[in-house]
């Protein structure tokens, strides 16, 4: 196992780190909305050609999904992530089509320590999608509870 990098005390507020980049398929999109969230615009090629979106998109839970697999495989695994308490707010801005690659960021927004438990903190975060035009796609605004690096 390597050597964690990313402790409570290297977040900088303000700071942003681009996480990582993923192209998602038509095929994807279907069989990802066919399990978990089967609307005709993300699993039905007619009915989607017939809607507002003009085509299939993608489910923005799956969008969500793909963001989580970014951040985790980019960051997160090389963090002492404690995991989430929460997020306060998605925004699914444009829609995501199958060809489009994904970019992830992340920027810290806020840090506090706990006051109870000296031993971690808490990292409010803004994470940002942008698709291959540099379009903001999607916006998840959320916390993630680190913790603090050992003494030596």
């Amino acid at each position: 196992m390597s050597q964690l990098k990313w402790y409570f005390e290297d977040f900088e507020v303000g700071k942003t780190i681009e996480v990582g980049s993923r192209t998602i398929t038509e095929e994807e999109i279907i069989s990802f909305a066919t399990q978990f969230d089967p609307q005709p615009f993300h699993v039905n090629p007619e009915a989607a050609a017939g809607s507002i979106y003009r085509g299939i998109i993608a489910s923005g839970w799956h969008t969500c999904s793909l963001m989580m697999q970014l951040m985790v495989d980019g960051f997160l695994r090389e963090a002492a992530s404690l995991g989430s308490p929460g997020v306060d707010e998605v925004r699914w801005l444009k829609p995501v089509r199958g060809g489009d690659t994904l970019t992830v960021t992340t920027t810290a927004v806020d840090a506090r320590p706990s006051a109870s438990k000296t031993d971690r903190g808490v990292i409010h975060t803004l994470w940002q999608a942008t698709n291959q035009h540099g379009e903001l796609v999607v916006t998840v605004k959320g916390m993630g509870m680190f913790l603090r690096r050992p003494k030596v």
